[in-house]
């Protein structure tokens, strides 16, 4: 495995962390009564955010394979 295919394949895992531990944060606050709906929605942006650059990051890997 080339040096950038490991960086991207621990950059991707490190996402993939950030993701769950953001998923695990907005159930745990949707279990609050006293929740903050502005805090769920920071949560829900983070979570496709980090979502998004996965995707973008295993496309790279998809596309280091190719070349």
């Amino acid at each position: 495995m080339t040096a950038m295919k490991l960086f991207i394949t621990l950059l991707l895992l490190a996402d993939m962390l950030a993701v769950v531990i953001v998923m695990l944060a907005g159930a745990l606050g949707m279990a609050n009564p006293n929740r903050d709906p502005r805090t769920s929605n920071k949560l829900m942006r983070w979570r496709v955010t980090l979502q998004a650059i996965a995707v973008g990051l295993v496309i790279l890997l998809v596309a280091s394979n190719w070349s």
